[in-house]
């Protein structure tokens, strides 16, 4: 007999991730492959477009896994959006994901009242939509080849 318990327990939380990372790694050879190696960690990767009065026109947050990019954010202030911003802060994590972290992709996710258009703009492919997450909303996550 089991008990299930509902809260919130980080020392729980990293055993269960370091288990299905042990579970993982012996099923999978690729997985197995990585352990040891620069792309095994996760590794932040964030650019930030400032103005010259200090303030934050822009940015990306994003990380390097296995090689791969995963852009997590990419934000540009309503006042200078359709100006290039975003595409050159995008530009520039491709460029440094592809060049100084070997990523051969890129990844992420976008609503659609955000920037799937954008994206397709920028070289990236739907690969997934997800109506209805969160209700009335879709969710698309693309992916790009870095090149």
């Amino acid at each position: 007999m089991f008990r299930i318990e509902a809260e919130v327990d980080k020392e729980r939380r990293d055993l269960l991730r370091s288990r299905l990372r042990d579970t993982n790694t012996a099923a999978s050879p690729v997985l197995r492959a990585l352990r040891g190696t620069p792309d095994e960690r996760d590794v932040p990767l964030h650019l930030w477009a400032m103005e010259d009065t200090g303030d934050l026109a822009g940015g990306l947050v994003g990380h390097t896994w296995a090689g791969w990019l995963h852009v997590d954010y990419l934000w540009v202030d309503r006042t200078h959006r359709s100006r290039g911003l975003g595409y050159r802060l995008l530009a520039r994590a491709e460029h440094l994901a592809r060049t100084e972290r070997a990523c051969a992709a890129a990844r992420l996710e976008t609503w659609d009242f955000q920037a799937p258009d954008f994206y397709r703009k920028q070289g990236y492919e739907v690969v997934c939509v997800i109506p209805d997450y969160p209700p009335g909303i879709t969710e698309y996550t693309l992916v790009k080849r870095l090149g």
